[in-house]
């Protein structure tokens, strides 16, 4: 059963004066700018196995946005990205503080991800075979594992409600290919490594991350796009309590995950997801803005202040 936008119990995207609605995503809504820029909204809606839920957490969207923000600020001298304001005057007000006017990509149909531990759909594919997307790794690695060095690990970009699989990069290549690919591969593993960088100077392991990139029709060349490093796409786990062998406190929506995983959701995975309980969301809740304040320094409350609520 697919998890369609319209076939769930969530708000439709918000219409807005002089803009023209693009799509909507699991998390975001996209619209076109007269002028061709895009605004990429971040609404409060959480995706889990491949469904979009009935509930919603507060101020996710606004996470998303504003840590998005804080990385593209510090990756602009390594990579080209398609961000150009979070508080340009035309971006409408009923939106303001949880979108992004961007510029306009032909986005490559690759998530583009780097793995520096083993854990989730990675560890999944190395119990299976010993290797991610065809990445031979050394035996007797188990859950929470650093890898000897990142690596890249792609996966084939699916329609809403179908699961994104993981490919080989020869897979990519072949659907991209090969010099995409292989710029793919570089500027991932560049990123990453910054990243981590940054986020270990904060007491946080960058688990893995996914990017998406696109072109830029005028000039060709390969743009970092979408959101950026946020608990949406990223694993961040806290450093003092990381511990091989089991699974780490993270700060994502993996406790959203392990809930519905759990006995006491009572689903069968046969039909859509229930609603989250209240402590489930303000659990989930507290753990996006913990990690936007660890990383960043900053009070989620400065973010708010000046964009209302």
């Amino acid at each position: 059963m697919q998890a369609r936008w319209d076939d769930l119990p969530v708000s439709n995207a918000p219409a807005l004066a002089d803009l023209e609605f693009v799509n909507s995503g699991k998390v975001r809504d996209l619209y076109r700018l007269p002028t061709g820029e895009m605004l990429v909204v971040a609404s409060d809606r959480i995706s889990a196995f491949d469904y979009i839920l009935p509930s919603s957490i507060p101020d996710k969207g606004r996470v998303l946005t504003a840590l998005s923000q804080w990385w593209f600020d510090r990756l602009g001298g390594v990579i080209e990205h398609h961000l150009i304001s979070t508080d340009d005057p035309r971006i409408p007000d009923e939106v303001r503080g949880r979108a992004m006017l961007c510029r306009a990509l032909s986005m490559v149909p690759i998530e583009a991800v780097a793995r520096g531990y083993l854990t989730g759909s990675g560890l999944a594919d190395y119990r299976a075979t010993g290797a991610v997307c065809g990445v031979r790794l050394p035996a007797g690695l188990i859950d929470g594992d650093r890898l000897p060095e990142p690596i890249f690990t792609p996966a084939a970009k699916a329609d809403l409600g179908e699961h994104d699989e993981n490919v080989s990069f020869e897979a990519a290549a072949a659907l991209v290919g090969e010099p995409t690919a292989v710029r793919l591969r570089d500027l991932t593993l560049e990123v990453y490594a910054l990243a981590a960088g940054i986020a270990a100077e904060r007491g946080i392991l960058l688990a893995d991350t996914k990017f998406e990139f696109g072109h830029d029709p005028s000039t060709g060349a390969l743009v970092l796009g979408d959101e950026v490093l946020t608990p949406d796409s990223s694993r961040f786990w806290p450093a003092e309590e990381w511990e091989p062998g089991r699974a780490q406190r993270s700060y994502d929506k993996q406790y959203v995950r392990d809930w519905l995983a759990s006995p006491d959701s009572g689903w069968d995975r046969a039909s859509p997801p229930p609603a989250l309980p209240d402590e489930v969301i303000a659990a989930t809740r507290s753990r996006y803005i913990e990690a936007y304040e660890r990383l960043t320094g900053l009070s989620f409350g400065d973010w708010l202040a000046p964009r209302g609520r």
